[in-house]
């Protein structure tokens, strides 16, 4: 399990990079043909890795539930983000997956309720969910490095 928490680690500083980098403007800006945002999929990694080890875990999420229901699957950006929830989702990148890598060791996940994807692979504990959001993770930065050519 070293190497996903690596992997999942390698992409959070990829996407950091990009909330250095991006002006708010360009962090918020819809480019088009997509439904969403560069900011939007940023939140939305941060939110799905929650659900997908914390609240199928049955343990609380480590995220507020306010930032769970704006970044969710299903959703798209309603309005721009300010440069405090830009800090916000900066700061959750590595705090997230550092405290679920902590989490991890001390063996806090005991249970799992299995969930089946979009793709349609059933996720059936703990492990199958860390490796399922490194997949989850490189599909989105795929969307962001196309949308980044249009902003």
């Amino acid at each position: 399990m070293h190497q996903t928490f690596d992997i999942a680690k390698a992409s959070r500083k990829v996407l950091s990079q990009f909330l250095e980098n991006y002006t708010l403007e360009q962090l918020n800006k819809r480019a088009p043909g997509f439904n969403n945002n560069l900011i939007w999929n940023i939140a939305h990694i941060v939110v799905t890795q929650q659900r997908l080890v914390y609240k199928f875990s049955g343990v609380p999420m480590i995220i507020s539930d306010e930032l769970f229901e704006k970044y969710k699957g299903g959703t798209k950006p309603l309005q721009d983000v300010t440069q405090a929830e830009v800090d916000e989702i900066q700061s959750l990148l590595f705090e997230t997956i550092n405290q679920t890598e902590a989490d991890f060791n001390n063996k806090f996940f005991k249970d799992y309720q299995e969930y089946k994807t979009s793709i349609g692979l059933t996720i059936k504990n703990i492990e199958d969910a860390l490796s399922f959001n490194n997949y989850h993770e490189a599909l989105h930065m795929g969307i962001i490095m196309s949308i980044r050519k249009f902003v």
